[in-house]
C-alpha cells in the first residue's frame, strides 16, 4: 500500500469511524485485542526472531497491548473524553444574554503513527498511539519500524481479520513512505516514539507543511535520579541493586532508563559490585548496538570521567558504569547529560545536596526524575522536589522509572526535548486527548447536533449542563 493509498483510504473512512456509536467502536477495539491474543504464539515467535527480546518479556508486552486496547474500549463506552458541555440560553447572563452553546471534543481526523523499535507490540502497529487514536474516532496509518517488519505485517493481518472497517487502519513501510504520509494533506496529526534526531526531523516537517499539524514526539531522556545522603546510609545495598536492575532492564533499551544518577561517593562501591554481577544481553539490532558503543565510548573519554565497569572487549554490549564529580559534570553538562540508548550509567558524585538542586534546574526536559530519600529528610527536600517536577513529566519517590503502567493517572511525557508536546501523554487513558479537537455549536437544531450534544443524549455520554 502506498502512502497516498493509505491516507486517502483513511480520509474516506474518517467521518464514518468518528460517527460510529460507542458500542460499535469499542467492539472493534475488543475484537482486535482478541485477534492478537488468538495469534499470540506466532506473534511472539516472530517478535523474538526480529528483536531478540525473549519470550517472557514479549508475552508480557503483548498482554499489555491487548489490555490497553480493551482499556480504551472502556473509555469509548464511558464517553467522558468528549467533555460535552451544554450551556442553556440565559437572558440574564452577567456579560450579556447567553445563547445556546454546546461544546465537545471531536475526532481530529486521520492520524499517522511512527512505530518504535524497542516495544514491538506496545508502541508499534497496534500499540498505545494507535489504540488511543482509534478510541478518539480517528483512522490510523502506521509507518512500520524496520526493526521488526515481519511482525508488523503479521500484526496488520490480524487487525484486518478482526472486521475493522476499510480505511480505519493502513500499514506503510520505509522512511520515504513515512515522510510522504506526514506531508499528505489528509493527515491531521502524527505520533512518534524514538530518537531525538528522528523525532525533531519529523516534527520540523509537520510544522512546515502548508497546513501544520500537531506532532506528538516522545524522544527519550536520561531520567535523572537523586539519592540523598540519608538514603545512601540507610539503604545502600537496596538502592544499588534496584538501580542496576533498572539500568540494565531490556539491555537498557528503555526511554525511561535511569542513565544519570546523583549520589554520595560512598555508594559507588555497592553499585559497581552489583553491576558486575549482571551479564550483557543482545541489543535490538546492529544499528542500535553500534550507536550504543559509539555513545558510550565517547562519554567514557570525556574530561573528568572514570570507568568503573567496562568490558575488556570494546565491541561487547555489556553494561558499563562511569562516574564523575559534580564540578566536572557542570563543566561538561551538555555531553555528559546526553542520552546513551543502552545499559550505561553515569554516577555523578556530590558533597552538598543543594548543589545538586542547582544543577538539575539547568538540565533539559526529561520524561522522569526520581528521588530516593528517607522520611525524616522530607522537611529539607522542598526545593529539590520542585525542581524535579519542573524538569520532568513523572516524579518518582523511592522507585525506579522503568515500568510505565497503563492506567488513568499515568503521565508519559515531559518538557522539551523529552517530548515535543509536554502537555500530553503517550501512555494511559489521557493519551486519547491528543487526537481530539474542541468545537462549539451555537444555536443549532437538535437533529444536526453530534449525538454527545443532543438533549436526548443518544450515546449516553456524560454531559455538563448549565
Amino acid at each position: 500500500m502506498t502512502p497516498d493509498q493509505a491516507v486517502s483510504a483513511a480520509v474516506s473512512a474518517a467521518a464514518g469511524w468518528a460517527a460510529a456509536p460507542p458500542a460499535e467502536r469499542a467492539g472493534h477495539l475488543t475484537a482486535i485485542a482478541d485477534a492478537l491474543e488468538a495469534a499470540r504464539e506466532e506473534l511472539v515467535a516472530l517478535a523474538d526472531e526480529e528483536t531478540r527480546l525473549g519470550g517472557p518479556r514479549l508475552n508480557g508486552e503483548l498482554t499489555r497491548t491487548t489490555f490497553q486496547l480493551r482499556l480504551f474500549a472502556e473509555q469509548v463506552l464511558d464517553g467522558a473524553f468528549y467533555d460535552a458541555r451544554i450551556d442553556r440560553p440565559d437572558p440574564d447572563w452577567p456579560t450579556g444574554p447567553r445563547p445556546d452553546l454546546r461544546r465537545y471534543r471531536m475526532a481530529a481526523g486521520p492520524v499517522l503513527v511512527f512505530a518504535a523499535s524497542n516495544f514491538p507490540f506496545a508502541f508499534s502497529v497496534a500499540g498505545g498511539d494507535t489504540a488511543s487514536a482509534w478510541a478518539a474516532g480517528c483512522p490510523v496509518v502506521v509507518k512500520a519500524h524496520p526493526g521488526h517488519p515481519r511482525l508488523s505485517r503479521r500484526t496488520a493481518e490480524a487487525i484486518a481479520g478482526s472486521g475493522l472497517p476499510a480505511g480505519v487502519f493502513g500499514l506503510i513501510e520505509g522512511e520515504d513512505a513515512g515522510v510522504a504520509a506526514l506531508r499528505h494533506p489528509g493527515i491531521a496529526a502524527a505520533a512518534f516514539t524514538g530518537s531525538q534526531r528522528g523525532g525533531l526531523a519529523l516534527a520540523r516537517i509537520a510544522a512546515e507543511r502548508p497546513v501544520p499539524i500537531p506532532f506528538y514526539g516522545e524522544m527519550g531522556s536520561v531520567n535523572p535520579s537523586v539519592v540523598t545522603p540519608g538514603a545512601a546510609r540507610a539503604r545502600a545495598e537496596e538502592i544499588a541493586r534496584g538501580y542496576t536492575a533498572s539500568l540494565t532492564l531490556g539491555a537498557g533499551q528503555f526511554c525511561t532508563n535511569p542513565g544519570l544518577l546523583f549520589a554520595p561517593a560512598g555508594l559507588l562501591d555497592e553499585i559497581t559490585a552489583h553491576l558486575r554481577e549482571i551479564a550483557g544481553a543482545p541489543m535490538l539490532n546492529e544499528r542500535i548496538r553500534s550507536g550504543f558503543l559509539a555513545a558510550a565510548g565517547a562519554l567514557g573519554v570525556r574530561p573528568g570521567v572514570r570507568r568503573l565497569v567496562w568490558p575488556d572487549d570494546e565491541t561487547s554490549p555489556e553494561p558499563r558504569l562511569l562516574t564523575m564529580d559534580l564540578e566536572a559534570f557542570k563543566d561538561d553538562v551538555d555531553a555528559a547529560g546526553e542520552e546513551c540508548f543502552g545499559p550505561l550509567g553515569l554516577v555523578v558524585t556530590y558533597e552538598r545536596l543543594p548543589d545538586v538542586t542547582d544543577v538539575l534546574a539547568g538540565l533539559p526536559g526529561q520524561l522522569t526524575t526520581s528521588l530516593h530519600a528517607e522520611q525524616d529528610e522530607t522537611g529539607d527536600l522542598g526545593a529539590l522536589a520542585a525542581v524535579l517536577a519542573d524538569r520532568s513529566g513523572r516524579v518518582l519517590w523511592n522507585q525506579w522509572p522503568t515500568g510505565v503502567s497503563v492506567t488513568h493517572a499515568m503521565q508519559h511525557g515531559g518538557p522539551y526535548p523529552a517530548t515535543t508536546a509536554p502537555a500530553t501523554t503517550s501512555v494511559g487513558t489521557a493519551a486519547i486527548e491528543r487526537f481530539l479537537r474542541p468545537v462549539a455549536y451555537q444555536g443549532w437544531p437538535q437533529d444536526l447536533l453530534p449525538p454527545p450534544l443532543r438533549d436526548g443524549n443518544p450515546w449516553k455520554v456524560p454531559q455538563a449542563v448549565r
